[in-house]
């Protein structure tokens, strides 16, 4: 079973040290995503459906609505992984908004950082100075991949979303997310038929309308299970589940663990 090691929430985003055995769903982030291989058998990143080999020599590095899924090669045993997911303002003013490219060679810099901010992560120091040493670690990343890129990347997701149509239903989306949401009904007030909404909301956003709302449905859960002492049974009821096991299992394939392991494992720097 996948498994964390140690989560930490602060000002930057948030990072995880998994172990990982298992596959995840295809989802996606309003955050940035950069993952690290740190010891294991290495694994498989698939972004928009592109494989990416993630080992010791390599970084994989996902844009903001991004969709991607992970994929191990060693079921028994699985790997362990640095993962950080990085504010959407982090992005503000930075270079294109986004990464120079999906994959990049690991310098020998950038390794010694790497392993230093996993054993920082999986330890227990300063929560502040924790959330320095992963900042400069992300703009270490960025500014590598920009350096490491051929050319600049084709905008898949992340860009305006021009349709008032579209805006329409991302804002119907956030004021009514939960699991029991029903897509046809926001199709129809945002005045499209459902088959002209799905593909007029991937072409606009770059990812399906469904992996719109569970991206939304997971930044509640996180949020509820950092920052609240509410049980995970009312977690997923009060997100449209209808049961803690549906809710689990839906956890679970989107974050690789239970809930109940996330949260155990979870550091929060308050502000």
């Amino acid at each position: 079973m996948s498994r964390a090691l140690a989560v930490f929430h602060g000002h930057f985003g948030r990072a995880t040290v998994y172990q990982l055995n298992r596959p995840f769903n295809v989802h996606a982030h309003r955050e940035g995503h950069l993952i690290f291989h740190i010891g294991g058998t290495p694994g498989r990143i698939e972004v928009f459906e592109q494989p990416h080999l993630l080992c010791e020599e390599t970084v994989v590095a996902v844009n903001p609505w991004e969709p991607h899924n992970f994929l191990p090669k060693d079921l028994a045993h699985g790997a362990l992984f640095l993962v950080l997911y990085v504010n959407a303002e982090w992005f503000a003013g930075v270079r294109g908004l986004r990464f120079g490219c999906t994959k990049f060679k690991r310098t020998a810099t950038l390794d010694g950082n790497i392993r230093a901010a996993a054993a920082m992560v999986c330890g227990a120091p300063s929560l502040n100075g924790l959330d320095g040493e992963l900042r400069s670690l992300i703009d270490a990343c960025h500014e590598e991949s920009w350096r490491q890129a051929e050319a600049s990347p084709e905008d898949h997701a992340g860009g305006a979303v021009t349709d008032f149509r579209v805006r329409k239903s991302i804002r119907l989306l956030a004021e009514g997310v939960g699991a029991e949401i029903e897509l046809d009904a926001i199709a129809r007030e945002s005045g499209l038929s459902r088959p002209h909404f799905y593909k007029l909301f991937r072409s606009q956003t770059g990812i399906t309308p469904h992996i719109y709302v569970n991206t939304l449905l997971m930044e509640k859960a996180l949020d509820s299970l950092v920052s609240t002492e509410t049980s995970i049974a009312d977690i997923g009821f009060d997100l449209g589940f209808s049961s803690q096991s549906s809710f689990t299992h839906f956890f679970a394939g989107n974050v690789g663990m239970a809930p109940t392991d996330y949260r155990r494992a979870a550091k929060v720097l308050r502000a």
